[in-house]
């Protein structure tokens, strides 16, 4: 599986800090996956909770996206 990697950036934005977060993540899960898909039922239990995270993640940048619109437009 191949990911995109986000570009550093001087001034990183909360979105970016986030989508590096919802990544490493997402990398732990697919090593987890690996090993469930290899009869270990405890990553199973690990992946369900690396997805959770996921979830409060993605809702987090769902907000603070909405949050630097409203800014920029107000």
């Amino acid at each position: 599986m191949k990911l995109i990697k986000l570009n550093k950036m001087e001034n990183e934005n909360n979105v970016v800090t986030l989508m590096r977060q919802m990544e490493n993540e997402f990398m732990a899960a697919c090593h987890d996956a690996e090993k469930f898909a290899g009869g270990n039922g405890s990553a199973g239990t690990r992946v369900r909770k690396h997805m959770q995270s996921l979830k409060n993640l993605a809702q987090d940048v769902r907000k603070e996206v909405q949050e630097q619109k409203n800014t920029v437009t107000a």
